[in-house]
């Protein structure tokens, strides 16, 4: 009676289940096939976004075992085998009856799993050896194919469209945060953003983005991003806060994600309470540089470079340019990169940190952030969303990074 609303391809799906196949032999070579549990990436490998385990061996076809949604998986999955499940002991029953029985050893996506879970899963599959499968699948999911990089340019081009044509048309000096953020979800609503967004990091969180009007660009956060915000209250410390109003000669920072068919695009776009020209000097150079690095990082993030290449040079550059103190968020706002790759989720492998040496590729995506903190002011500096090509980044989330200012 019911037809699937939308469906990946089938060669979409065969690839991605291939790739991390691939990428298992070299995590973890003794395993025989992985366990996937988080819905994230359940729908990843099969197209559904389903309540349950999906065992994808290496040789055999995949199963997809279901607590709830079997019939919705059977309109959506790309896959022939889905079954309902009630415990973690019927796995290996099941996989042998359908034909893809497991093996000695076992991998598993681990961070889809609680410890309580994770110790469960241990007890009722005692007899096998269980190791750890996430980069196989990180790996997989970090290199786009061309249908994955098509809804993600169509992601960016209404994420700049948002951002930098018609909100500010709705917004305005004198406004609180909290009405900034009203209109910033009407806008990116009727442009089809689909409302979730999803983090990969466990127990990180996310709504939409953050609005931060002045020192509240500097405010104390927990989140693991360079601009501070004082959010709506510490029980959803996020988007704008109904008692900071935007005032004239301040600037205004929005880091809001957009999101469509389950793909994200990263963008910060800043805006100032004054005409153009009443940009104060340390602000002006201060989003220079930003704007400054993006460019540099965006033309040498080619296939071959590392991700620990393009953070050191950033770094060395705040230090002789003299913006050591606020690069990259002030005091404890600080963190430890200039970007991030971005997808499913929007904080993908790799991050842009000391320490990533593996190569860029053609086909990843990465947002990359500069944003300088400036004390007593508050924060500006770009984000955007760029597609690795073979001669650089090129940016799927617009093309014009300046401060928008307000008459």
């Amino acid at each position: 009676m019911f037809e699937a609303i939308a469906r990946t391809p089938q060669e979409e799906l065969d690839r991605r289940q291939n790739t991390v196949r691939k990428h298992l032999q070299a995590v973890a070579p003794e395993a025989g096939g992985i366990l996937v549990f988080s819905r994230m990436n359940i729908y990843y490998l099969t197209g559904t976004s389903g309540q349950g385990v999906l065992w994808l061996p290496l040789t055999d076809k995949p199963v997809l075992m279901l607590r709830k949604g079997i019939n919705r998986a059977r309109l959506e999955a790309g896959i022939d085998t889905i079954v309902p499940f009630k415990s973690y002991s019927e796995l290996p029953g099941i996989c042998s009856e359908a034909g893809s029985p497991f093996t000695k050893t076992i991998a598993a996506v681990m961070a889809g799993l609680t410890w309580q879970l994770g110790n469960l899963l241990s007890a009722k599959l005692k007899e096998y050896t269980i190791v750890p499968g996430d980069h196989a699948v990180a790996l997989a999911k970090m290199v786009k194919s061309e249908h994955e990089l098509g809804i993600m340019r169509r992601c960016g081009e209404k994420h700049h469209r948002c951002l930098h044509d018609i909100l500010p048309r709705h917004i305005k000096p004198g406004m609180t945060e909290r009405e900034i953020s009203h209109k910033a979800w009407e806008v990116f609503f009727a442009e089809g953003h689909m409302g979730i967004l999803r983090m990969q990091a466990h127990d990180e969180e996310c709504f939409l983005g953050h609005v931060s009007a002045g020192d509240s660009g500097n405010y104390p956060s927990s989140f693991n991003g360079p601009l501070g915000f004082r959010g709506e209250h510490p029980g959803s410390a996020f988007m704008g806060n109904a008692d900071k109003i935007w005032n004239r000669g301040e600037p205004l920072s929005l880091d809001i994600v957009f999101q469509i068919e389950g793909y994200h695009t990263d963008k910060t776009q800043a805006y100032f309470g004054g005409p153009e020209a009443s940009i104060p000097d340390d602000i002006r150079k201060a989003h220079d540089f930003c704007i400054e690095m993006q460019e540099w990082v965006s033309t040498n993030a080619r296939p071959g470079s590392t991700p620990t290449e393009l953070y050191t040079y950033c770094i060395e550059q705040a230090g002789k340019r003299g913006f050591t103190d606020g690069f990259m968020g002030l005091d404890d706002n600080e963190v430890p990169f200039i970007g991030h790759g971005i997808g499913l989720t929007i904080d993908e492998f790799p991050p842009l940190a000391k320490g990533f040496d593996i190569p860029l590729e053609k086909g990843m995506c990465i947002a990359i952030e500069p944003k300088q903190g400036i004390r007593n002011v508050g924060m500006v500096g770009v984000e955007n969303t760029f597609e690795i090509t073979e001669n650089g980044a090129r940016c799927i989330s617009g093309d014009s990074y300046e401060i928008i200012p307000f008459e």
